[in-house]
């Protein structure tokens, strides 16, 4: 059994779930099928009912009635932030071997009682491939679309948005160096490598396995700013980590596909 630490959040499981299964279908799935395979992964009824209610109140499921039964489906939101997700894992890839020199910078000034609102966007940021290189100034490699990552928090007064390049006396390891935790960034990689190497988490429960893993490798790539190859150590270990990903993807997901269909209990919605 693979033992995850710390364990994934029931609404990370749960967009895996939704993304693995409904993504690019238009269908919905029961509470009682949701809380069935939940049950898997050692989440309670309860926590389950209590994420499909929080996810509902995000604007990230909605709710379709049939009958005596509740089912939930992906609102236009969701579809978003999944296919982002899949982009990441199945295109962008763990690896930035097409770095071109450029780097995004945001600088932001926020009053102090914005705690919320600073939060919400250091998360965004991070999720967005930036990392702190000064008080106030982040940073991210590559071109990244700041109005589209950054725009729904209407703190545009509050920005500042550039695009360059590194120049003497600064060098790109300095800002590498500053910005990015790429010792913590590494061990989560190596921790994926211990976890699901040499056979690991083949308990005969495909669906199982498989959400666990792509939850997994999710929560690494999402918070992964996606770092220039050529300025990191050539045994990085997200390479060998993306190659397992991969391997272990394709192998279970014939067998977890056949057995979700066993197990779903889905409405059209289209």
């Amino acid at each position: 059994m693979i033992d995850l630490d710390p364990a994934p959040r029931p609404q990370s499981l749960m967009l895996t779930f939704f993304g693995v299964h409904v993504l690019g279908r238009d269908v919905a799935l029961s509470s009682g099928c949701v809380i069935e395979v939940f049950e898997r992964v050692g989440i309670t009824e309860e926590a389950v009912r209590s994420t499909l209610t929080r996810m509902v109140n995000r604007g990230l499921l909605a709710r379709h009635r049939q009958g005596r039964k509740m089912y939930f489906g992906l609102t236009p939101r969701a579809v978003d932030v999944l296919r982002d997700g899949h982009q990441r894992v199945w295109n962008t890839g763990a690896v930035n071997r097409d770095w071109r020199g450029q780097w995004t910078l945001v600088g932001f000034s926020l009053p102090e009682a914005w705690r919320r609102q600073r939060h919400d966007l250091r998360s965004r940021l991070t999720w967005g491939g930036f990392g702190p290189l000064q008080n106030g100034l982040w940073v991210a490699p590559g071109e990244v679309d700041v109005a589209a990552l950054l725009g729904d928090l209407e703190l545009d007064g509050h920005l500042r948005v550039f695009r360059g390049t590194v120049l003497a006396p600064t060098e790109v390891a300095q800002v590498v160096e500053s910005a990015f935790d790429t010792a913590a960034i590494a061990a989560g990689y190596r921790a994926f490598l211990e976890r699901w190497g040499d056979g690991a988490g083949a308990d005969g429960d495909p669906v199982r396995r498989q959400l666990l893993l792509h939850t997994d490798w999710l929560e690494l790539v999402r918070t992964d700013p996606h770092l220039p190859a050529e300025h990191l150590p050539a045994d990085w270990p997200a390479i060998r980590a993306e190659e397992l990903f991969r391997e272990i993807a394709r192998e279970v997901a014939p067998a977890a596909a056949e057995q979700a269909a066993r197990l779903l209990d889905t409405i059209g919605t289209g």
